[in-house]
């Protein structure tokens, strides 16, 4: 029986997880506009269609929100087209991008002053949206659920209600044993370090144990 998240945290780092060493936080390029970016576009898509994506702008010479905020719907669209539903996420993009600027100024003032309920009043960015900003992008300390960690859990035997209670009962775990995790890895860690790291071990050991919507868990207990 798993008893909290902090078990399973040592499970996950006992079976090599992480495994891809991308970006000390997991999400490529944390801490910069590009999650917000990528938040965007990985909805409903694998995120080797978001770095396809991400070329295109580059290409172009598109690499800030600001850059983002000037384009038109039609010309995003067809930069983002390898994402899939490029014209939704366009317009989502187009509008949380002016937005950020208008209210904010700068990517790095909105890191600074955002808050949660700014980001879910936004078109297109729900709960796991919201957190996955605000922890990888803006390095705040908030922990990231999805679906993911709900199947994980469900092989457990737990069932949650709500993406709130999910992410409750994830960071409760963190944080009743932040001595411990710091004596696990043997330093010094931040909460975001933790949940960042957290989120993408779980992410990383579903896609190599998982079989339709189920997750096996005989590499773990």
């Amino acid at each position: 029986m798993l008893n909290d998240s902090f078990e399973l945290l040592v499970m996950l780092k006992n079976a090599g997880y992480l495994k891809e060493l991308r970006d000390p936080l997991w999400w490529p390029h944390s801490g910069s506009y590009e999650v917000v970016v990528g938040t965007i576009l990985t909805q409903q898509t694998k995120w080797s269609k978001v770095e396809k994506s991400f070329e295109n702008l580059k290409q172009n010479g598109i690499d800030s929100l600001e850059k983002i905020a000037k384009l038109d719907n039609k010309a995003l669209s067809s930069l983002i087209k390898p994402s899939g539903f490029y014209n939704t996420k366009a317009k989502y993009l187009l509008g949380l991008s002016k937005n950020i600027i208008e209210d904010f100024g700068s990517f790095e003032e909105f890191c600074l002053s955002v808050d949660r309920q700014w980001l879910l009043s936004q078109k297109g960015v729900g709960q796991e949206s919201a957190d996955s900003i605000l922890c990888f992008g803006c390095l705040k300390d908030f922990f990231v659920v999805d679906n993911y960690t709900q199947r994980l859990l469900n092989s457990f035997g737990y069932e949650f209600d709500s993406y709130e209670s999910l992410r409750e009962w994830m960071s409760s775990g963190v944080l009743k044993n932040r001595a411990k995790i710091e004596e696990l890895y043997q330093k010094e860690m931040s909460l975001n370090e933790i949940y960042a790291r957290f989120h993408g071990k779980i992410v990383e050991y579903c896609k190599h144990n998982s079989k339709g919507k189920s997750v096996s868990i005989e590499v773990l207990v």
